[in-house]
């Protein structure tokens, strides 16, 4: 390996150029770890609460270790990767991610439905709202809570959504519109902008 190709896996090498090195030179997978393990935690801990986080946010990075070679060097940005491989993981605990809902329905303790309620309708308090929310959540399909959640929570457009779904944008679209649907009619006064992140495109 050149001097040159080993000064990008530095911190401002991009996401496809640190996995194609870490072919060769295992330890530069670490920089892709330290570079977005806490977004992952996060997501994850917001999907299942801290006590599976960390084994989580682990067996996401050991399997995107593993399947490494078979990463497509043309996606400058790993984020879709590591997202969709977080969220299959998240979803053999289903059943643990209802019931922090449903907890969250009946105490209003608001980790998970905090970005929300920040812009809930005044005539709903923020308690009240969160209730609502985690209630909401908890009555979702699957597959439209995971769409929904990478929207509002991972700051990845629709088009990497799809990419860490492996489904097409417009399927992406129409999970979204049903998601919101299902969870205004839920909401009743709330303000429908609590629950749209428009900022995807």
């Amino acid at each position: 390996m050149t001097p040159q190709s080993r000064a990008q896996a530095g911190p401002d090498a991009d996401d496809a150029t640190v996995i194609q090195l870490s072919r060769h030179e295992p330890e530069q997978f670490t920089v892709l770890f330290r570079r977005h393990a806490p977004h992952i935690q996060r997501y994850v801990v917001r999907r299942l609460g801290p006590d599976a986080a960390d084994d989580i946010v682990a067996e996401t990075f050991l399997l995107a270790f593993r399947q490494r070679d078979r990463y497509d060097p043309a996606r400058a940005d790993a984020r879709p990767w590591l997202y969709g491989i977080a969220t299959n993981l998240i979803g053999r605990h289903r059943r643990a991610e209802v019931r922090l809902y449903r907890a969250l329905a009946r105490t209003a303790a608001d980790p998970v439905c905090e970005p929300f309620t920040d812009r809930v309708d005044d005539r709903v308090s923020a308690g009240h709202a969160g209730k609502l929310i985690a209630a909401a959540l908890a009555s979702l399909p699957a597959k439209l809570r995971d769409t929904l959640l990478l929207a509002a929570w991972s700051n990845l457009s629709y088009e990497e959504i799809a990419l860490a779904l492996g489904v097409p944008v417009g399927t992406v679209r129409s999970r979204l519109s049903r998601a919101r649907s299902q969870l205004r009619r839920t909401l009743g006064d709330a303000d429908p902008s609590a629950l749209t992140e428009e900022s995807q495109t």
